[in-house]
């Protein structure tokens, strides 16, 4: 009996859930941004928008429910992912997660004679409240340079039984970066769908894209319990008082907009009312529509109207004629009303439309006697309609003047709808004359452009005076609310006490629940030092006043990102002000600032105040002093260099980090940051008077992670002409490296530029210790010649040119550096036509200063064809003879090759020399690329290489195509981010190094990075060992390959080693020359390291000689400059070698402690050595060939000023 009871009350639960489910999931309640599915919100999925932030990311396949809908295939939105690099078109990630891995909806390419539309359609969505909007991200970047034309994008709305209604146009600029829009979609009493589009006949793909949609505030008021003083709607929701016929459907079911009984109204559909639009101006108003407008370009004239919200509605409206603007004013008004009380006031109600350029601004007036502005709104305010509210008192017959400002600019224009005037505007029969009309404003003083650039021209500063500067009598005057919303900035004035006067927040008639926003107006352009100082105040009684911010309106980027703002209050009483500095900084084109609050909750109990506002030091022309000049550690700020506001983000200021002491001050780009956005982040200098003499710039600099992106120098001209001077990218390890940058002088004043190139999301730039000296760099330690010689100059009868592959007949199609066609060597013709047989031609170094260590010289050569000639490197000194430390004539392939050798100066300053003889070949040629010279001997004993001093003979390959990430150099000691080994193994501290690749969220999962080694000769039995990390908390993966002509054959599978480091060891037989390949895919957590990495050309791991030693190799040991020196370094290797045997047999004899006790097992294709002191001390013998590694030098450990191997 319980059972069948219980049964039945299962079965009864199952069913009222059902029913309730099918009630929440009913076609009548689904997409009307009210979740009635309380536990999901499953009623609002797939409406344009999911879940209950009625947010849509496209990071989902189905996209919320938008469907592409355009005619034909040439043009369409497509959802996609950045891809692996940085694109030449389309955003460098999107804007949600701001990585590659995110998705985003862009256009495709298109290349036609006509133009197309690309359509994204919503689904039906069911109404929207008068105060719906849609806050999007949205992209726009012409990268082809083929125009973007009128329409590159906008927002309408389609409604059944209305014609398609305009209801956004952004700006058509084209910018490199994401920025921010919102679509007021207003009042829609049916069903709707929203449509994206893009219109063009050329363009590349991804340069109109969106992200990131939100619908804000778009459900109808939902019945409760109505608050004291708020009106209750016929459908049980609440509205204010001052919605009250006013001409907007507030509630949702028109009962706000019933009872109006004496009201006058004119939407303007039928006739004008009693409003006459005679004018003493030539410039007319007009009643029409948006269909009378312009059926085909989306920039004519409001895309609406207010009353109907659709294209066949009409309004008022006054643009530039077709013949031009001849008065830049044009007007209408009313008929004559009765007198008024201030008990009994005439109100009118009225919104305006005032978008682009050409709105100069709208004012209201009154004409009794004389004509005196009531109420005046400034500007553009964006594509929306914003309700006006206007109280007229006076005591004679009087009329209403409605005037507008046009500008001569490109298009827009201003409208006026829904004008509604209160019982209280009483008609009259009769009329007034005017005493006398108005004084006309008086002319300018300069030209606009010099009005408000922080710089007096005219007498008595009139042209500063009202520039938004309290420092000014009438500096506060300035300041113009533009406000749409509910809030708004009003000037509280004190005529005896100029101090007291300030800006404050009060309650507002329009009708979007937006910030209150408050402008100057257009200022500058401004120098670097520019300030601007002020104090403000939110107080009062709640925990909460509200928000306080401070963005910058670029005249020709539109909004900025915010550059200052606080959120809560500052105190409880109303004098708590606080004082705030914020700098603007350079801005090369006029702009606006702008004050944007919102109130919690505006009462007399909370208050939101910004008083005593300030400019400082902001003339275009003014630059600080600094002591330092462009020479700055960055301990004391920024010295003489300053961030570019034109780009997509800032260098930031990062203590903990710095070269010079450790604990001070760099400047970073942090590629990790959740907030970085963009492509690109510039520092500019100030600017350097033009000189007769070269210069140089030295740093230190550093570039980590698997994923990083570019740091490039460049150099600008008056005329924004800019040159690259240097450049590195991918993974240079987490270590500071020296740079030299050589500095043409410049005919002209000059600024240097800091660039970083956002092309990857995983790791960290940074430059510290920046010193600018005049006359030029010594030799630098590294040269990729990617954007000069770096000194290095031709002599002989055939010059060395610096080129690259892209377009050239001869030489190298790829460089070495960057394995690109656009990426530069140095390359010298050797056919015998060009380079008869045993003529010579050089390339010389400049001078370097002599050194008493002896340092490792290494570079990558390329010889093409058939007997290309000779290549022999000497180091000549400034005195004496010159010393051969590299030779080679032998035609190798089309491959970059390795070579290497020692340079000792004893102190003497010395030059490098590239020496090519011609062979008589045909099509021959001979190539350099990426010299470096390191601090350190050449580990010359074999190929193993510790990673103690650098990555040896081992490479990162740039070839997107094979890879996407970089293996990356660290020490648990020095590593901050990654969670990586707590040892390495050569000297198993914290302080030794070891490459390994992390697994993180900021890149694509199975992302993958090759490791390759030099060239290495066919042989019958060479044995590559090493060491490995990967612990069970990984699953990253690891393989080993050998690659010869392009294909790829596995050597070994590390896979589950759960433990400490291991030891693998495998012979490689290969008939053909080959690469060695070790491949890093990252997984979702933890990592995998290398450490120890050695090949013993021709010995196998039998320790068995498989290849005979042949002679016919190139010479690399005459750089061992004397005898002596070659005891010296071998004596002081060998006591390096038994200090280092002793310690690691003492830690091989020990037990295992901590996390190295465990051992996993989960190997294939290998041989697994289980005795960690096996090979560990073992000299094979040395090999005679040109691309073998660096062995270990134990002595040098400390690798803080290396420059990148």
């Amino acid at each position: 009996m319980l059972l069948v009871r219980s049964s039945c009350l299962l079965l009864l639960l199952t069913l009222q859930f059902a029913s309730w489910t099918q009630a929440c999931l009913s076609p009548e309640t689904k997409c009307d941004f009210v979740c009635d599915c309380a536990e999901d919100c499953s009623d609002e999925q797939d409406c344009g928008y999911k879940g209950k932030e009625f947010e849509c990311d496209f990071e989902d396949a189905g996209l919320c429910g938008w469907t592409e809908q355009s005619v034909g295939s040439l043009y369409l939105w497509e959802r996609r992912q950045r891809g692996n690099t940085l694109p030449e078109s389309g955003p460098s990630s999107d804007y949600t997660t701001g990585t590659a891995t995110g998705w985003f909806m862009g256009v495709t390419a298109v290349d036609s004679e006509s133009q197309h539309t690309a359509v994204l359609r919503s689904p039906e969505i069911k109404e929207s409240s008068a105060t719906c909007r849609l806050r999007l991200r949205y992209f726009l970047w012409d990268s082809g340079h083929l125009g973007f034309g009128s329409a590159p994008l906008w927002a309408s709305i389609l409604r059944q039984g209305s014609p398609e209604t305009v209801v956004w146009r952004p700006e058509a600029t084209s910018i490199r970066g994401w920025k921010e829009a919102t679509i007021f979609l207003g009042r829609n009493p049916s069903s709707f769908q929203i449509h994206l589009q893009s219109r063009r006949s050329k363009g590349q793909r991804g340069d109109v894209a969106i992200d990131q949609l939100e619908f804000l505030d778009c459900a109808l008021p939902l019945p409760a319990g109505c608050a004291a003083g708020m009106v209750e709607c016929a459908n049980g929701g609440c509205v204010d008082p001052q919605q009250i016929c006013d001409g907007t459907d507030d509630c949702g079911d028109g009962t706000d907009e019933k009872d109006c009984e004496g009201y006058q109204r004119c939407d303007f559909e039928e006739d004008l009312c009693n409003w006459d639009l005679r004018s003493f101006s030539p410039l007319k108003w007009v009643r029409t529509n948006q269909q009378n407008i312009s059926i085909t370009d989306p920039l004519q004239g409001p895309g609406r109207d207010h009353s109907s919200n659709s294209a066949s509605g009409h309004f008022l409206y006054v643009t530039i004629p077709e013949a031009g603007l001849q008065t830049d004013w044009a007007a209408f008004q009313s008929p004559f009303l009765e007198p008024t009380n201030s008990t009994h006031p005439c109100k009118m109600v009225m919104y305006t439309h005032q978008f682009g350029p050409r709105s100069g601004g709208l004012t209201v007036l009154v004409a009794d006697r004389l004509i005196t502005p009531v109420w005046e709104r400034g500007g553009s305010l964006g594509d929306v309609w914003v309700k006006a509210e206007v109280e007229i008192v006076t005591d004679m017959i009087f009329q209403i003047l409605i005037m507008a400002a046009v500008r001569d600019f490109t298009y827009g224009g201003i409208a006026v709808d829904s004008i509604v005037l209160s019982p209280e505007c009483r008609l009259s029969t009769g009329n007034n004359t005017l005493e006398k009309f108005p004084e006309p404003p008086k002319d300018p003083c300069t030209v606009p452009e010099k009005m408000c650039d922080f710089h007096a021209d005219c007498e008595q500063a009139e042209d500063e005076a009202k520039c938004g500067d309290f420092s000014y009598p009438e500096g506060s005057l300035g300041w113009t609310d533009t406000s749409i919303g509910s809030q708004s900035w009003v000037l509280y004035e004190n005529s005896t006490h100029k101090e007291e006067e300030y800006l404050y927040v009060v309650k507002a008639p329009g009708q979007q629940l937006t910030d209150a926003q408050t402008r100057t107006p257009l200022l500058g352009p401004s120098g670097a030092a520019c300030n601007l100082s002020f104090e403000f105040a939110l107080t009062g009684n709640p925990d909460h006043i509200g928000d306080l911010s401070i963005r910058v309106i670029d005249s020709l980027l539109g909004d900025g990102p915010k550059l200052w703002e606080f959120s809560g209050k500052t105190g409880k009483d109303e004098e708590s002000w606080r004082h705030a500095d914020v700098l603007i900084g350079t801005r090369k084109h006029r702009f606006q600032l702008a004050f944007e609050a919102r109130a919690k909750k505006l009462c007399p109990c909370a208050k939101i105040k910004v008083k005593n506002v300030r400019f400082f030091g902001c003339h275009a022309s003014y630059y600080p002093l600094s002591p330092t000049g462009l020479s700055c550690n960055f301990e004391e700020g920024l010295c003489g260099w300053m961030q570019d506001n034109s780009d997509n983000f800032d260098w930031t200021l990062f203590s903990g980090m710095d070269h010079s002491i450790g604990i001070g001050n760099s400047l970073v780009v942090d590629l990790w940051s959740p907030s970085l956005r963009g492509a690109f982040g510039r520092l500019i200098s100030y600017p350097t008077r033009a000189g007769t003499t070269d210069y140089c710039l030295s740093f230190f600099y550093k570039l980590y992670g698997p994923n990083t992106g570019v740091l490039n120098v460049k150099v600008t001209d008056n005329y924004g002409s800019e040159t690259l001077l240097w450049t590195r990218s991918g993974a240079h390890g987490n270590m500071w490296h020296a740079a030299e940058c050589w500095v043409p002088h410049q005919l002209t004043d000059f600024q240097l530029i800091f660039e970083a190139v956002r092309s990857g999301f995983d790791g960290q730039l940074a430059i510290d210790d920046l010193v600018f000296l005049d006359g030029p760099c010594t030799i630098p330690r590294v040269c990729s010649f990617e954007s000069q010689q770096c000194g290095y100059k031709s002599s002989g009868k055939v010059r060395w040119l610096h080129q690259n592959g892209h377009g050239s007949t001869n030489g190298p199609k790829r460089d070495h550096s960057l394995e690109t066609e656009l990426g530069f060597y140095m390359m010298v013709n050797t056919g015998a036509n060009i380079l008869p047989s045993d003529t010579t031609t050089v390339l010389t170094s400049s001078v370097r200063q002599g050194n008493a260590k002896t340092e490792c010289f290494t570079f990558w050569y390329h010889m093409g064809g058939e007997n290309p000639g000779s290549l022999s490197v000497y180091m000549k000194p400034v005195k004496g003879e010159r010393l051969k430390i590299f030779s080679n004539s032998l035609d190798q392939g089309d491959v970059w090759r390795h070579g290497n050798g020692n340079i000792s100066s004893d102190l003497v300053d010395w030059q490098l020399e590239f020496e090519v003889v011609g062979a008589g070949g045909k099509d021959t040629y001979v190539a350099i690329d990426d010299i470096y010279i390191s601090p350190y001997p050449c580990e010359d004993r074999g190929s193993r290489c510790s990673l103690e001093t650098g990555m040896c003979s081992w490479s990162n390959t740039q070839n997107a195509e094979v890879d996407e990430l970089d293996w990356e150099l660290t020490s648990a000691e020095a590593e901050q981010h990654y969670t990586v080994p707590y040892e390495d193994h050569t000297l198993g501290t914290e302080k030794g190094h070891f490459l390994f690749v992390p697994s993180s969220n900021r890149t694509v999962a199975n992302e993958n990075a090759w490791l390759l080694s030099p060239h290495l000769p066919p042989t019958k039995g060479t044995c590559l060992k090493f060491w490995a990390f990967k612990p069970h908390s990984s699953d990253s993966r690891l393989n080993v390959w050998r690659l010869s002509e392009g294909r790829l054959s596995q050597l070994i599978v590390v896979d589950n080693l759960g433990g400490p480091w291991k030891h693998f060891a495998v012979d490689i037989i290969s008939t053909k020359e080959y690469q060695i390949v070790f491949e890093g895919t990252k997984g979702s957590s933890g990592a995998v390291a290398l450490d120890d990495i050695e090949y013993t050309i021709g010995i196998d791991c039998a320790k068995k000689v498989t290849d005979s030693q042949t002679s016919g190799k190139p010479n690399n040991a005459g750089g061992i400059a004397a005898s002596v020196i070659v005891i010296l370094l071998l004596l002081a290797t060998l006591i390096a070698l038994l200090i280092y045997y002793l310690r690691t047999r003492n830690r091989a004899e020990a037990p295992p402690a901590g996390p190295s006790s465990s051992f996993g097992a989960g190997f294939s294709n290998e041989i697994y050595e289980s005795d960690v002191t096996q090979d560990r001390v073992r000299v094979p013998t040395v090999q005679n060939h040109p691309e073998t590694g660096f062995s270990d030098v134990s002595g040098y450990a400390d690798i803080g000023e290396t420059e990148d191997v």
